[in-house]
């Protein structure tokens, strides 16, 4: 039974290892300064409107994923929405934020 356990994480490992690289919207409330938006790794770009700010870049795992959305919760913001982009700017939600 133990070995079973083990593959089926090394599995689970290789399939992370092999995520495709997809685009992410995350949506917080605020329009964020420049300096709070340098905070973000390069290639994030950020658009403010009407009181919000859109952060949409490349993120090439979970564990990156997790980081930004780690960021935000340590600066203090609210996150109003994340998803992936179906690469137009379109977002599709992946979860209540």
């Amino acid at each position: 039974m133990k070995r079973a356990s083990l593959a089926v994480r090394a599995r689970r490992a290789c399939d992370a290892r092999s995520m495709a690289v997809r685009e992410y919207s995350l949506v917080v409330e605020g329009e964020l300064s420049n300096d709070v938006g340098n905070t973000f790794p390069p290639g994030m770009t950020l658009t403010r409107k009407e009181g919000r700010t859109t952060l949409v870049g490349q993120v090439r795992d979970q564990a990156e994923l997790q980081g930004l959305l780690q960021r935000i919760s340590n600066l203090g913001l609210t996150l109003l929405s994340a998803g992936t982009t179906d690469g137009d700017g379109s977002e599709r939600e992946v979860g209540p934020a």
